[in-house]
């Protein structure tokens, strides 16, 4: 059985920024130490962007240095909030595809991972251009028999909360057009954006999401025009992968070892 994690949403700011009343390394420094007391034989991390809340290049170099304390590879994808050239700065080794774009096929023993740049520059909703659709394709079609995990961070459907629905992938209909003729060769999606633990399905393909390591989304059906910010505590997905079954455990870092 293969095992990793799945975290997002880490919003990091410069030391001795706060963002809504909250110290963002603080957050993911307590996710980093339940990983590193609970999961340390995981293969690996995949963590779906918005890394920073700015895209600053000090911010960068905070992750840099909080990542660098798990024991095990860790794969960074961009958000809406990231800075894709002050990103690359920092982290001048993360694969990207021949355009720049930070998008890289992982393969595994259960299956082949996809991890998808979806950042368009100055916009919060999310967007594959035609270069980046014609990698997916590409990588999709090079190993027709792999089976297929694909992540993003912008969740190319509508999950009811009317501002985050406003920002989702705005293509997704374009991307589907892509998967479709692979669809029984696709496992799971994995999003990020949310801030909230979620998971169901979109046109048949089953799909989850975690809460952010920093600030969480409220669960507001009704406000249209801003994403209330919650105080729930941080948390991240455990990935459970085998030859039939994919389960996704939802780990949240409690209020007690948080020490609030």
């Amino acid at each position: 059985m293969l095992k990793f994690l799945h975290l997002s949403d880490l919003h990091l700011v410069p030391p001795g920024v706060r963002l809504h009343g909250l110290i963002p390394q603080e957050q993911l420094d307590r996710c980093v130490d339940d990983v590193i007391q609970k999961h340390s034989q995981a293969a690996f991390c995949v963590v779906t962007g918005d890394l920073t809340h700015g895209g600053d290049p000090i911010a960068y170099g905070v992750l840099r240095e909080c990542l660098a304390r798990l024991p095990m590879p860790v794969h960074l994808m961009l958000g809406n909030h990231d800075d894709r050239k002050a990103f690359r700065e920092v982290f001048p080794n993360v694969p990207t595809d021949s355009h720049g774009f930070v998008q890289q096929a992982i393969s595994t023993t259960e299956g082949r991972l996809l991890l998808l740049d979806t950042s368009e520059i100055g916009m919060p909703d999310g967007r594959l251009c035609e270069r980046r659709l014609a990698w997916l394709k590409d990588r999709i079609e090079e190993q027709p028999e792999s089976l297929l995990f694909l992540f993003l961070h912008h969740p190319p459907f509508r999950v009811g909360l009317q501002r985050m629905d406003s920002i989702r992938l705005l293509n997704g209909d374009i991307l589907f057009e892509v998967l479709r003729p692979h669809l029984s060769r696709i496992r799971h999606f994995f999003v990020g954006h949310l801030h909230r633990m979620i998971a169901g399905s979109w046109r048949g393909i089953p799909f989850s999401g975690v809460r952010g390591t920093s600030h969480q989304i409220e669960l507001d059906f009704k406000t249209s025009n801003v994403a209330s910010v919650s105080f729930d505590s941080p948390g991240y997905g455990v990935v459970m992968v085998s030859s039939d079954s994919t389960i996704v455990h939802f780990e949240e870092i409690s209020r007690s070892v948080m020490g609030t």
